[in-house]
């Protein structure tokens, strides 16, 4: 993998207000070398979309609790398309059913992480996932 640092955005979308896993996640990826920025609570796709494009991150982590895991995930993915940053990996976790778990994936989600994951599971794939991004823009 080149020099630079994996960024990632950690993402709280909507009104739920439990943080602990998302909060937990971003300090793994920060322990592993990353460059995290995590958004807060309730923020729009609109605004994760933004950070993800300021920060010019190789990747978006969404947090979902609510239920509302198709919509936030389906809705973020269309807007990075738009603003032309469809390369930026998406993966997200939560309290997500595992029979919804391949739209998700169709949908353009590269990993979706259940409770319970390990936090290395994710580090490493998300390592891996950057670097085979990397390896095609060279």
């Amino acid at each position: 993998m080149d020099e630079r640092k994996i960024r990632v955005v950690v993402a709280k979308p909507g009104l739920d207000g439990h943080d602990r896993g998302a909060k937990v996640v971003a300090r793994a990826l920060r322990d592993a070398g990353m460059e995290v920025v995590y958004t807060g609570l309730r923020q729009t796709p609109e605004q994760i979309v933004e950070t993800v494009l300021q920060e010019d991150a190789d990747a978006v982590g969404i947090s979902i609790l609510s239920g509302a895991h198709t919509f936030y995930f389906t809705k973020i993915i269309s807007l990075l398309k738009e603003k032309d940053a469809g390369d930026v990996i998406v993966f997200g976790g939560g309290v997500i059913p595992e029979n919804d778990i391949p739209g998700l994936l169709d949908a353009g989600a590269g990993a979706v992480f259940g409770p319970g994951t390990s936090t290395s599971v994710c580090v490493e794939w998300l390592e891996k996932a950057v670097a085979e991004k990397r390896a095609k823009e060279q």
